[in-house]
């Protein structure tokens, strides 16, 4: 553990919240260019969250003003901390990249500030950064030994082969990955992701994320890819040109979001488009291990058309006996009916999820696009929902702490 930070550090860093609260988006802008003026610190991240929108530079501004206010109380900060170390296990960030990281927070901060940066205040906001990248440090250092220690574990890029690509529906498709070594690959727990460095035809190199959608194993790893129109092209690359026989190349399974080991409550699985790749993963994990739990799978989609791995869902909860599915059809096609292809018309409501789950008993799990998971966070906890039975997952940047909030 750190030294613990002196009380004139924890005095002086949280006066300063008024301040970043007022230029805190300024600060990570000007932090971001400054980071990334170096080429091999730059090409660690993924850009597509450094867009036009804004919202990586938002998330940070949003991370540090939280810092700041909960300098004296660092419990509250716990499962975010969490969710940064599994992050940086995903992209391979290591101890050697946290000084590029401190040189351009600081001297953000010092160049917007100006003058209001006096000597005193930057020396209270270096301790306070080192303070908290040690924390980092040491809890990215013991997710990485219990990687290691685990048959199939492995630490920074590893190599897979596309094994199959299968369509699992107009928009989605299934690759399933076999390590080009031959040997075991780590098992994950139902709901993590892997993370991937693509090198595209065009000279890009992209890092994204995508949840396992199988269930733990000792083989393969099996992602399922939404095909995005829209965005910076590693969904299209995996749709258009990588084929069976070509490699990837993954960092070991991530991610604070999964089943438990040992479930102690019924489970509502709730996820929209393609939200449902974790949600499989776990109704797997289900059918295969917990044969007396008792499961809601609840997904929405537009239609027949986008609803992916729906026969295999179904399989699964008659063979278990104790996992009730439905699924809701915003835009229904005009073959869909309710009853045949799908439950319902519409979107899934927490009214409906009220009558048909037992949601005050049970743990919540949700995946989905972001108006979807900032609608139910928020409507669960009105109705009453205790917040440490609701788990998310969205792959946005830096987890958008607004939505934590």
């Amino acid at each position: 553990m750190p030294k613990p930070l002196s009380a004139r550090t924890i005095e002086i860093v949280k006066a300063s919240a008024p301040a970043i609260a007022d230029h805190g988006t300024e600060i990570t802008q000007v932090m971001y260019g400054r980071l990334f003026k170096d080429e091999h610190i730059r090409a660690l991240f993924n850009h597509a969250n450094q867009g036009d929108s804004g919202s990586q530079v938002n998330a940070l501004a949003a991370a540090i003003l939280a810092y700041a206010r909960n300098i004296d109380n660092l419990g509250a900060l716990g499962p975010v901390v969490e969710r940064i170390a599994q992050k940086h296990i995903g992209y391979d960030i290591l101890p050697e990249h946290y000084p590029y990281v401190a040189n351009a927070l600081l001297g953000a901060i010092g160049e917007v500030l100006g003058d209001a940066a006096t000597e005193e205040l930057m020396g209270a906001w270096g301790e306070a950064y080192w303070f908290l990248a040690e924390i980092l440090k040491d809890r990215e250092a013991s997710i990485r030994t219990e990687i290691e220690q685990q048959e199939g574990g492995w630490t920074g890029w590893r190599k897979f082969v596309v094994a199959e690509k299968i369509r699992e529906s107009a928009v989605i498709t299934s690759f399933i990955l076999r390590p080009a070594d031959g040997k075991p690959v780590l098992r994950h727990k139902p709901g993590q992701y892997l993370t991937f460095r693509l090198d595209t035809p065009d000279g890009s190199h992209l890092k994204r994320n995508y949840s396992i959608s199988c269930a733990p194993n000792s083989d393969f790893y099996r992602i399922s890819v939404k095909r995005e129109a829209n965005g910076q092209g590693g969904s299209r690359f995996l749709h258009d040109t990588v084929k069976v026989g070509d490699f990837l190349e993954a960092t070991p399974p991530s991610g604070d979001f999964f089943l438990p080991d040992a479930p102690v409550r019924p489970v509502v699985l709730l996820s929209g488009g393609v939200g449902l790749t974790p949600m499989v993963s776990m109704i797997e994990t289900i059918a295969d291990q917990h044969p007396t739990l008792e499961a809601h799978y609840v997904h929405g989609t537009l239609s027949s058309a986008t609803h992916a791995m729906q026969g295999h869902i179904q399989s699964l909860a008659e063979t278990h006996g104790k996992i009730q599915v439905a699924t809701f059809y915003s835009e229904p096609n005009p073959g869909d009916a309710p009853g045949k292809t799908h439950d319902a018309d519409g979107f899934i409501s927490l009214d409906w999820l009220k009558k048909n789950t037992p949601l005050h008993e049970a743990d919540i799990y949700l995946c989905g696009p972001k108006p979807f998971l900032r609608a139910f966070v928020g409507d669960l906890s009105r109705a009453g929902v205790p917040s440490d039975r609701v788990h998310y997952e969205f792959f946005g940047p830096a987890d958008d702490e607004a939505l934590a909030a």
